[in-house]
């Protein structure tokens, strides 16, 4: 096969009565990387002068073994997928042998160290990581909870097979929330058994008061299952990382054949990088047609994962007594916290009018793409993310690690809001299939973005999180759309959520003329009534909301600040508005 193949042609274009020189490279699979098309897109500005190049990806698989980053040196570059282009962090892994009832297959090392990895995938189809249920609502539920000696107490059946098990974990249901866990040690103690966790998620979970594991009144205690243990292994279509053997033991779905199976692990955590900086910005860069896949996220393995909100994981958080008192009309506030970002496959710090048209994100462990600072205008347009762990979408900053989750975010370098993004015309389907608590799309600290004709299902919480700060102080947010999105099957796993939810000040904010319905309704849900179809949460302020459809009138405004606007949502909206929701043709 041809490796390498460059075509640079320095063409003379007319726009508008201007001369603009242009190149053109072509790239196909093997040697000859993307990185260094990007290094040959530099050098025709250089010493060709040529001010706008396109990089065009032939068809086929390109496989990294480091993140391409784009910089500012590439501004003005356009890259084209010629035909069904992937770019993969993954690894196929080859030579499976039948061991007793199990496939088997070593693991190669990945960049000279061992590789680890928390997800599967088998001709393109997801495997389940071993774990004790098939079906979620067969999960057992916790039996009490001893904060200060940070341990749960289950039922004895339920952890019995996994005693002696090394790197078991446990992934706990709590409210908006699942937090991941790695088990310690497990003690039982006639028909219970007491469960402690290794640090630091294990401070981390107890001492946070929200979420939290459910003790109730009402049988609606915590739900959990367990996973990553051989012993778990028994059903078809699961598998299981010996990691310290670097093996990898699979139970075949019927129709399988794994001598010629194509099996992906991810390795790579991030596998494109638009990198400016404050004062030199990436701009005018658009990716078009591109398949990102197989990316990977190891922090649940290393530190686990316990939760806040919409995925971002608390690094420290407590209650106080007595409660804060805040100002100006906010409650008393009776914790506190401190949170960071999850990876990301796609991750753009930094610039100016970067876009993503028709793109497919999919196969992810984590966010697929992820807005975060320093961000002006960009386009994200008729893309389609599916199969992914975490966020579909991230937008704009949920506050620097050092920032307490609770308080206003106004930063006087105001570049740092992520101002002028538009989401349009995505389909986001089949995302947080592994992280519950994650969302469609996730906006943070934002300004003027638009978020409009989106289809967004099959997302075990909240469709579109817009805001953050649980506060009504005015701070960087404002003049904010949502508008004509299809959201639907929504809240598969996860209560307290809506198909549509805000946070925070936001004067000139629209949420309008979007349709929302068909929510799940999972057995296991902390309080089967929280749910709703709209929901403006703690400190939403000056957001007008008016013209959406949904089914019913069952919406939440809980804590508001002043100003908000409810105009005409329900079923009475006009079938011309409901019509016209979801993706544009």
């Amino acid at each position: 096969m041809d490796t390498r193949r460059i075509l640079t042609a320095l063409l003379l274009a007319v726009f508008a009565g201007s001369s603009v020189q242009a190149a053109d490279i072509i790239v196909k699979p093997g040697a000859y990387t993307i990185e260094k098309a990007l290094q040959e897109a530099r050098e025709a500005r250089r010493l060709n002068g040529a001010e706008q190049v396109c990089i065009h990806l032939s068809e086929g698989t390109y496989r990294l073994n480091q993140p391409i980053i784009i910089r500012p040196e590439d501004n003005g570059t356009r890259i084209v997928a010629d035909g069904k282009v992937t770019v993969s962090g993954g690894v196929r892994l080859t030579g499976w042998k039948k061991e007793g009832k199990y496939y088997v297959a070593q693991v190669p090392d990945f960049n000279g160290r061992p590789l680890e990895f928390r997800q599967l995938w088998v001709n393109g189809r997801k495997a389940v990581r071993a774990r004790d249920v098939a079906d979620f609502n067969d999960m057992y539920r916790i039996r009490a909870i001893d904060k200060a000696k940070e341990i749960l107490y289950v039922p004895a059946a339920a952890v019995k097979k996994i005693v002696n098990a090394r790197y078991a974990e446990m992934v706990i249901h709590e409210m908006w929330c699942v937090a991941n866990l790695r088990i310690k040690n497990i003690k039982i103690q006639g028909d219970s058994a007491a469960v402690t966790f290794h640090q630091p998620e294990s401070h981390v979970h107890f001492m946070h008061p929200w979420p939290s594991p459910m003790i109730t009144t009402n049988g609606h205690n915590s739900a959990f299952y367990l996973t990553n243990a051989k012993e778990l292994l028994d059903t078809e279509g699961e598998w299981y990382l010996d990691a310290r053997a670097s093996k990898v033991y699979y139970l075949p779905r019927k129709g399988e054949n794994m001598a010629t199976a194509e099996v992906e692990v991810p390795a790579l955590e991030t596998l494109l990088k638009v990198e400016g900086t404050p004062d030199n910005p990436v701009t005018n860069v658009s990716i078009n047609g591109v398949t990102f896949s197989h990316a990977t996220w190891m922090r649940p393995s290393i530190s686990g994962h316990a939760p806040l909100q919409a995925g971002m994981y608390m690094i420290e958080a407590y209650k106080l007594r007595p409660k804060k008192i805040r100002p100006n009309g906010d409650h008393k506030l009776d914790n506190q916290g401190w949170v960071g970002r999850p990876a990301a496959a796609v991750m753009v710090d930094c610039a100016d009018g970067v876009d993503f048209n028709a793109c497919r994100f999919e196969h992810l462990a984590s966010s697929g793409l992820d807005y975060h600072t320093y961000i002006k205008g960009g386009n994200v347009q008729g893309c389609t993310f599916s199969d992914i762990g975490g966020n579909g979408i991230v937008a704009g900053s949920f506050g620097p690690e050092a920032h307490e989750a609770h308080l206003p975010y106004d930063p006087s370098d105001k570049r740092i809001i992520c101002t002028g993004l538009n989401i349009s015309d995505n389909l986001i389907t089949d995302v947080t299939n592994e992280d519950w608590g994650c969302v469609g799309i996730a906006a943070g600290f934002v300004k003027d973005i638009k978020i409009c004709h989106n289809e967004i299902s099959e997302v075990s919480y909240t469709g579109i999180s817009m805001g953050w700060g649980w506060n009504q102080q005015v701070c960087s947010m404002s003049n904010n759309l949502v508008e004509g999105n299809l959201i639907h099957h929504y809240a598969k796993h996860m209560y307290d959520t809506a198909g549509i939810y805000t946070l925070g000040s936001q004067p000139h904010s629209f949420v309008q003329e979007n349709v929302v319905s068909d929510i799940y309704s999972p057995s296991y849900a902390h309080d089967p009534n929280h749910w709703f179809y709209l929901y403006t949460d703690e400190g939403s302020s000056c957001i007008t909301v008016r013209n959406n459809w949904t089914p019913a009138e069952k919406f939440l405004k809980n804590a508001n600040g002043p100003c908000n606007v409810w105009e005409n949502n329900g079923p009475m909206v006009a079938d011309s508005i409901k019509a016209k929701a979801g993706i544009r043709k």
